[in-house]
């Protein structure tokens, strides 16, 4: 009933200028972070986008910059490879660029076990490491700016890890993989590690929220629908604008200014599972972060 509860309320919207300001957003060639980019640019915004696919960000740069005549500038990274995300991570923290809305959205969903090269189990690498690792490296850069509203889009997707994480077997040795379980534990641990982010941020100007996109159609997991989901689900989803105003809003209006640690669905603040509101855990998982990023 939690997954269900605001599925399908009208989110609030925000139709504040928000020209010449500074939006980063990951995974934005496509989907949600492609309808994300083009709401802000249609604010006036500048762009900076973080893809693993060079073509197609050039493509939207030129988009972006054709339609809506605003800066898009970008940097590449293959969130399959933890070296990219930090390699991209030190370049934004040693850059003179002030960031004002950091909008972590790329994402994978697998039905079947993948082991990356750097021998994590690759939901969590993408879903939960990639954006730990750039605001982890970037903390102290938008401390240090004093404003900065970090958006993680997440899933009520993570309330499939009923049972909590598992940290001796993140990488699903012991378990029998489940492409919703390994997604619903790479989500809370996001969860977990944003109420650590979010101490840290404490009256800094930064804050650091999360959200559900809503029941959008978008091409994660693209192809690998059931017939379930192709009968019953398919038909209800809802257009991608609906997810983009909903980060705009969030990113934007000032009717959540300072509002930090929260989970909203679409733009509705909701609880979340009881597993992603442990303080204990979120110690555990934020160390063990930390180590398997191989951050100091």
């Amino acid at each position: 009933m939690a997954m269900l509860r605001n599925s399908k309320a009208e989110p609030l919207e925000c139709q504040d200028d928000f020209k010449d300001r500074l939006v980063a957003i990951t995974g934005a060639t496509s989907g949600i972070g492609y309808a994300t980019a083009r709401e802000y640019a249609s604010h006036g915004a500048n762009l900076l986008v973080i893809n693993r696919n060079q073509e197609k960000t050039l493509n939207l740069c030129e988009e972006i910059k054709h339609d809506f005549g605003v800066e898009c500038d970008f940097r590449l990274a293959d969130f399959a490879h933890i070296s990219e995300v930090k390699k991209v991570g030190e370049e934004l923290a040693n850059s003179d660029l002030n960031i004002d809305v950091f909008i972590h959205n790329a994402g994978v969903h697998l039905t079947e076990k993948t082991v990356s090269e750097d021998d994590l189990e690759m939901v969590f690498q993408v879903d939960h490491l990639g954006s730990f690792i750039l605001n982890y490296i970037l903390k102290d850069k938008l401390k240090a700016q004093q404003k900065c509203r970090i958006i993680l889009v997440n899933s009520e997707g993570h309330r499939f890890a009923i049972l909590g994480l598992k940290l001796d077997d993140l990488n699903w040795d012991k378990r029998r993989y489940s492409g919703l379980k390994s997604y619903g534990s790479a989500k809370t641990a996001q969860l977990l590690t944003m109420l650590k982010f979010s101490d840290y941020f404490q009256n800094s100007g930064v804050t650091i929220n999360a959200m559900h996109p809503g029941n959008v159609k978008t091409r994660m997991g693209e192809g690998k629908a059931g017939l379930f989901e192709r009968i019953f689900i398919e038909p209800s989803y809802r257009p991608l604008e609906i997810s983009a105003k909903s980060l705009y809003y969030l990113g934007v209006s000032n009717e959540i200014e300072n509002v930090s640690g929260k989970f909203f669905n679409l733009t509705c603040e909701e609880e979340p599972a009881p597993p992603a509101l442990d303080r204990e855990v979120a110690e555990e998982i934020w160390d063990l972060s930390i180590k398997l990023s191989g951050l100091t």
